[in-house]
């Protein structure tokens, strides 16, 4: 059904028209008029959708799209160019160059906890790397995903970029296709049925998943701060968020002070909003079920939710542990789980004993602390005292390893992930070195001097 798009793509791609830099600067800036045209409507669509409000919706989905393509327009120019780089002794006369050339026909299939940010930021990537695109936006967000086809048809010809609406059949559909190459954010489950369908035609990937995140609170941390930030970060978007702190793990010895703070600043942050039912609403009602499940225990703050509204306050459970239901998988949703420890050592192990997170959030006062917490957990990035800032900044790769993903994107790194690097060496005629050849062997007291 979807093999003619495909094929005009491939086509067009042929064309070399893409491999401009012209082309290339010329479609960012379309797509940034467009968003700029459908603006208020996808603010309207977020509403609609999931009770997404405008300052959120501008922030975390439309803003930061705007900072990723101004950042490609700002620097293309010089990622573009060749690289010349370092020719060892042995291949004395000869340059060496690695030129940055596009995949082809991409696929990017995006997820509906952020809709909008999480299907044009790789679209970014592929349009500065020189790619067309087919976009699949999710079928959970279905007026997010329609105003995304109205700014695509507004921006590009089918030939160049489109956007396919539909369900799990569609997905299916698009897998069967050769593309060049795979960009995919969502569940560790789907990831693997993308990268199997990868694999039979040997398209790289990219997969942007999730997993349980975790944020240490160590005895010398500045409790006041870490509560707020944690707090900011965790129930922002209904604690739909791939990089939200899915449980926090903090020194007994602070516990209770810490959960003191987290109650504080989730009551002045969201009781409001939740009382006057706006805070964002769980995406659908097999989501809200499943998050329901969760407030049992030793509820510290919330536990109260709207089924008809698909709303649950956000929620601190204090004593929990490894046997607690939230603790079985991510949670993706605004419940909270609050965990003690005695020994940060014995912590560490515990959280290395679980698949490596999609991020990592370490407060602490003490510099070697913290060094030691990056050093010895494996995850996909996070931040020192802080919580998803990370996120924003388009000098940080984002991307996850193991159960957590594979591949990085954000400012250069998206580039990159679209381009592929061939490496070039150019040789001298005006003379011949003869250690290749068969007579060789003559010289191989000097190959040994020269390679040990």
């Amino acid at each position: 059904m979807y093999e003619s798009i495909f094929n005009k793509q491939k086509q067009f791609f042929q064309t070399k028209e893409t491999l401009s830099l012209d082309v290339r600067i010329k479609a960012l800036k379309q797509l940034k008029d467009a968003i700029n045209f459908y603006e208020d409507e996808l603010m309207f669509a977020m509403k609609s959708d999931f009770n997404k409000n405008e300052s959120d919706a501008y922030l975390t989905e439309i803003g930061i799209v705007y900072n990723e393509i101004n950042f490609h327009l700002k620097n293309l120019s010089r990622w573009t160019q060749p690289v010349n780089v370092k020719t060892p002794a042995t291949h004395f006369g000869s340059k060496s160059t690695i030129y940055k050339e596009p995949y082809g026909v991409s696929l990017i299939i995006s997820p509906w906890n952020y809709p909008f940010n999480l299907a044009i930021a790789p679209l970014v990537g592929a349009l500065s790397a020189g790619n067309t695109a087919i976009l699949k936006p999710s079928e959970h967000t279905p007026h997010v995903s329609e105003i995304i086809t109205k700014v695509i048809d507004l921006a590009f010809p089918e030939k160049y970029v489109t956007s396919i609406e539909g369900g799990i059949e569609t997905n299916q559909q698009l897998l069967n296709l050769p593309f060049d190459y795979i960009f995919y954010t969502g569940s560790s489950h789907v990831g693997k049925i993308v990268m199997e369908a990868a694999s039979k035609n040997l398209t790289p990937v990219t997969l942007e998943l999730g997993g349980k995140s975790p944020s240490i609170v160590t005895k010398d941390a500045n409790l006041k701060y870490a509560a707020k930030r944690i707090v900011w970060g965790k129930f922002m978007n209904a604690g739909q968020t791939c990089v939200a702190t899915d449980y926090i793990y903090v020194d007994n010895s602070v516990k209770e002070r810490l959960i003191k703070h987290l109650k504080h600043y989730t009551h002045k942050f969201y009781n409001k909003e939740f009382e006057q039912q706006n805070y964002m609403q769980i995406i659908n009602n097999d989501h809200f079920e499943r998050v329901h499940n969760y407030l049992q225990g030793d509820i510290a703050y919330g536990g109260r939710s709207h089924k008809s509204k698909r709303m649950i306050e956000p929620t601190i459970i204090q004593n929990a542990d490894f046997s607690h239901p939230a603790m079985e998988e991510e949670i993706f949703g605004p419940v909270l789980p609050v965990l003690g420890y005695d020994d940060l050592e014995k912590a560490l192990i515990d959280i290395r004993d679980l698949p490596d997170p999609l991020a990592l959030y370490i407060f602490t006062e003490n510099d070697k602390t913290a060094k030691h917490v990056i050093k010895t957990i494996p995850f996909g990035g996070g931040a020192i005292n802080d919580t998803m800032y990370h996120l924003a900044s388009p000098y940080l790769p984002f991307g996850g390893r193991g159960n957590s993903g594979m591949g990085k994107y954000h400012g250069r790194y998206s580039f990159d992930t679209f381009s592929h690097s061939k490496s070039i060496l150019k040789q001298t005629t005006l003379f011949d070195i003869p250690l290749r050849y068969p007579t060789y062997r003559k010289f191989q007291k000097l190959l040994k001097y020269i390679w040990k």
